[in-house]
């Protein structure tokens, strides 16, 4: 394949997207090594940009540098996407309360409709970065309407946490929006004041998103079998891949 550099303002931000397409896409799986060596090679540059754009894509969570093995694409276990989404419960139904506390303008009421009509676009259009884009603008809004600069710091990093494991592990299958739906309720709560029901709307929100994610290990051998790769796979994690036992928890062969 032929890539071209010069459209890019930076050879790093060139590799950068390439490699984030490709793992948004599918095209590289949870757990996958990612050779400096050969990706420099394939993309026509020194390793130097391809090192800058890993530690980027690390930055973002998806990607691990992994000591004495090298980079790959994240592959978190079960109990570390159970243990992210708990953290997210508890800091964003504070967030809630406390915005239903302090109430919101008509201004903000009004960026929140906004951002629901992006997410139901988005939906439409089955764009999951759009969609991601539009779900975090949500839940960023009721941070800043908690006033608490710590909060909003931790919600964000929160978000940018789980939305590794949504671009991952979401099978995009579900036929109604639920989420704008939910988004919705949540909205309403805020303007009613009624910080009990945005307390649970909140929490049951966050748990249906995390009850419709695949399971990793389950994806990985599901998609082995789609493409015949489940033999390649066996002799991959044989050479220092990635493993996943029956309770989803992964180890580093």
């Amino acid at each position: 394949m032929i890539y071209h550099t010069n459209c890019y303002n930076t050879s790093s931000e060139f590799v950068y997207l390439q490699l984030r397409a490709k793992i948004v896409n599918k095209q590289l799986k949870p757990g996958e090594r990612l050779p400096e060596v050969k990706i420099s090679k394939e993309m026509g540059v020194s390793r130097t940009p391809v090192r800058e754009a890993l530690r980027k894509l690390t930055s973002e969570g998806l990607v691990r540098i992994i000591p004495n093995s090298g980079a790959r694409v994240t592959a978190p276990s079960l109990s570390e996407i159970e243990g992210a989404y708990n953290v997210r419960e508890h800091l964003e139904a504070l967030s809630v309360q406390l915005a239903c506390h302090n109430g919101i303008d008509r201004r903000t009421a009004e960026r929140f409709e906004e951002v629901i009509r992006d997410e139901e676009f988005a939906f439409r259009a089955r764009d999951i970065e759009a969609s991601l884009e539009a779900n975090n603008n949500f839940h960023k809004l009721i941070a800043d309407a908690s006033k608490n600069i710590v909060l909003i710091e931790y919600v964000e990093n929160i978000i940018l946490r789980t939305n590794v494991y949504i671009l991952f592990f979401d099978p995009l299958t579900e036929e109604k929006n639920y989420s704008s739906e939910e988004h919705r309720r949540i909205l309403n709560a805020i303007l009613s004041k009624d910080e009990t029901s945005a307390d649970k709307l909140m929490k049951d929100h966050l748990r249906h998103s995390h009850s419709v994610l695949e399971k990793p290990y389950e994806r990985r051998n599901i998609l082995a079998k789609m493409n015949g790769l489940d033999k390649q796979n066996e002799a991959f994690s044989s050479q220092g891949g990635i493993s996943y036992d029956r309770t989803g928890k992964n180890t580093v062969l």
